[in-house]
């Protein structure tokens, strides 16, 4: 029985401390140890007491203890041998966790190296954009030194606008007393119209009497006539009662007749020098009242002129009292022009610079747009680049997160490893101590096989914790080693994430300078196109009042020269001068007529005397001495020969001097001045129309 229950004691305990050793959790496997320790303790007591140990076998036990110390040394020298290979193993299992740590570490070296370079080149990435946008920035600042040269320029195209609106001020200036001079003279040719019209009621006053005078000369012709008709009936009836008388009759009567006819004859040959007198004076009233008419009405036509004349200088001074209202709103929108520099911020005052103003405009938005476009591209760059980097920062964050959660769980798992150690450890140290136990309590002689039996037990647990150790240390070493490089790419993966945000700040900053500076932009763009939309209205209300004032019939006078052609009289002129030549070469060939008549000494034919105007023997005799002819007035024939003055100049007070308008019919006349504006030419005096021998006659 003792045979049988010894062996099943350490069976048992080497059965529980298996299951202890499965079970490495729990903290009671050295109390389960002990626990069997006693128990198994409390058996060999009991079998101890009822057994009674002969002489026999205490050789027998002497013997088994010799052998078991043998077996011991053997065991010892196997031990040390299996604790030799053990040592052996571990140093090749510590140069193969060396080598993979080598391993580990070159390819960690080459991760590290590659997102190394990968950085270096994200680095040269970011210095080539930030040298990009240094040098869009440099460009920037020398477009805003051109738009300050090209304002500078502006300034002193408007500073020179503004000397040229100055000078035309006082060109206005001078033009306004131009026109106050104008006046003047206008009423100056007024007050000469008005005695020009006095002189023209005179000179139809004298026309009245002359014509009155004419009228009783040609009664006294017409009765002259009448008698010499009677005489012509009395003659034809004394004709037929003288053929009826007889020769002597007739020839009696015929030399009374002859000698009637002499004396008649005689006696017109006596007034014959009295005629030609009196038709040399009624030639001269002739040409002076011809010259009277072609006076009054040449007077007549510059009254008729000087009435359009008139009428054109009230159209004129209502032109300029248009002209002064309309002066008067083109100051105030020139003031308001003037006002715009104030208002807007910009010195525009003429079209001209308005129309340059709008063109630099349009350049600058260009411009603008071109840098708001080329703006719009780098912020969409630098947008892109931006998320990239979030991107890539958040990647960073994610995997930092992970290794931190892989750091804790290795922690963890080397915390539990190294409290199994420990647990492993104390539990050996028990197992030593339980065996040194029983080698003490027990006799070498009696327990010999089962000390064998136990002590390969003990060996073959012992080699498996052995076994287990150096499998729980290389995990240890390599869950060490593996926190190390997890640390290590920690490290790494927060400097990289230091980096990138310190990276990541300047970009953000100028991607918000970029859009503060493209909004700001955005503003003034709009701010141009309204001031452009404003300037485009100004310009149409300015043409649109250009086309009104030129259909109004304003024009430029420095570049634009009016000439009224039709009120030239010069073709009436002409006309008038034909039918007067036709009619004066008429009554000269009845005047040639009735002289070679009266020459020949035969009877007058009455349409010459009735043409010619003759009057009787009686009413030659009754007539009563000639009055003072036309010669003797002052205003007759002296004013005729004058050309030097002009009608209705301000120089002539009368304008009955014999003036004429027909400069341009007559070589021999000079012009004396132009005609003003708005009227036909005026052309100067002339002196031949009275004259018979005129080369115009």
């Amino acid at each position: 029985k003792l045979r049988g229950s010894s062996p099943c004691a350490p069976s048992l305990v080497l059965l529980q401390r298996e299951a202890a050793m499965e079970d490495l959790g729990e903290n009671t496997t050295v109390l389960s140890t002990l626990r069997s320790l006693n128990n198994f303790i409390a058996q060999r007591v009991e079998g101890g007491s009822g057994l009674d140990v002969p002489a026999s076998v205490q050789g027998s036990l002497q013997m088994q203890f010799q052998q078991s110390m043998q077996l011991e040394e053997r065991a010892e020298q196997i031990r040390s041998k299996s604790h030799l290979i053990q040592v052996e193993r571990e140093k090749m299992q510590m140069e193969l966790s060396h080598k993979r740590a080598r391993v580990e570490l070159e390819r960690a070296a080459s991760t590290s190296a590659r997102s190394y370079e990968r950085e270096v080149d994200r680095n040269q990435e970011l210095l080539a954009r930030i040298r990009q946008l240094q040098e869009r920035e440099a460009e920037a600042e020398e477009k805003m030194k051109e738009q300050l040269e090209r304002y500078r320029l502006c300034q002193q195209s408007l500073d020179a606008a503004s000397r040229r609106l100055r000078e035309e001020e006082d060109g206005r200036a001078e033009a306004g007393e131009t026109i106050s001079a104008l006046k003047g003279r206008v009423s100056e040719l007024q007050w000469s119209a008005m005695n020009q019209e006095m002189q023209v009621k005179r000179l139809e006053s004298e026309k009245q009497e002359l014509k009155e005078q004419l009228d009783l000369q040609h009664k006294k012709w017409q009765e002259a006539n009448q008698k010499v008709q009677e005489l012509q009936a009395i003659q034809e009836a004394r004709a037929d009662q003288e053929q009826r008388i007889k020769d002597l009759e007739q020839k009696l009567s015929l030399q009374e007749q002859d000698a009637v006819i002499v004396k008649n004859m005689r006696s017109e040959l006596v007034r014959l020098p009295v005629v030609e007198r009196e038709l040399r004076q009624l030639r001269e009233e002739n040409a002076c009242l011809r010259e009277t008419q072609e006076a009054s009405g040449l007077l007549r036509e510059e009254l008729e002129g000087l009435q359009r004349r008139l009428g054109r200088q009230e159209k004129l001074q209502e032109n300029l009292v248009a002209l002064e209202l309309e002066k008067e709103r083109l100051l105030a929108k020139l003031q308001s022009w003037e006002r715009l520099d104030q208002t807007t911020g910009l010195s525009i005052r003429t079209p001209e610079e308005l129309s340059r103003f709008i063109v630099e405009l349009q350049q600058r938005e260009l411009a603008l747009k071109d840098r708001n476009s080329t703006i719009t591209s780098s912020a969409r760059g630098l947008e892109k680049a931006l998320l990239q980097l979030q991107e890539e920062v958040r990647q960073a964050g994610s995997q930092l997160l992970e290794e931190r959660k892989k750091r804790e769980t290795h922690e963890a798992l080397a915390r539990r490893l190294q409290k199994r150690v420990l647990l492993l450890t104390k539990e050996r140290d028990g197992m030593r101590a339980i065996l040194g136990s029983y080698d003490s309590e027990l006799a070498p002689a009696e327990y010999a096989p089962q000390l064998a039996r136990r002590l390969r037990e003990a060996e073959d647990t012992a080699q498996k914790v052995h076994a287990h150790s150096s499998e729980l240390e290389v995990q240890l070493s390599q869950a060490l080693e593996e926190l190390g490089a997890q640390k290590q790419r920690a490290d790494a993966l927060e400097m990289e994430l230091k980096m990138l945000r310190s990276q990541a700040g300047p970009a953000e900053q100028g991607f918000l300078f970029s859009r503060e500076e493209v909004s700001a932009l955005r503003l003034k763009v709009e701010e141009l196109e309204r001031e452009r939309s404003l300037l485009e209205d100004g310009k149409k209300q300015l043409e649109a009042q250009l086309e009104r004032l030129t259909l109004q019939g304003d024009y430029d006078q420095s570049r634009t020269k009016v000439l009224h052609l039709s009120l030239n009289p010069a073709s009436a002129a002409r006309r008038q001068l034909r039918e007067d030549q036709q009619r004066l070469q008429e009554e000269c060939e009845r005047l040639r007529e009735l002289v070679r008549a009266l020459e020949a000494g035969g009877p007058v034919p009455a349409d010459l005397a009735a043409a010619a105007g003759l009057p009787s023997s009686k009413e030659v005799a009754g007539r009563p001495p000639p009055r003072p002819s036309v010669r003797g007035r002052p205003w007759a024939v002296r004013e005729v020969e004058p050309p030097s003055r002009q009608v209705g100049g301000p120089a002539s007070p009368s304008p009955a001097a014999g003036e004429c308008h027909l400069s341009a019919v007559c070589p021999l006349i000079p012009r004396k001045r132009s005609a003003p504006r708005g009227q036909g030419p005026c052309l100067p005096t002339c002196g031949h129309f009275g004259d018979p021998a005129s080369p115009l006659r």
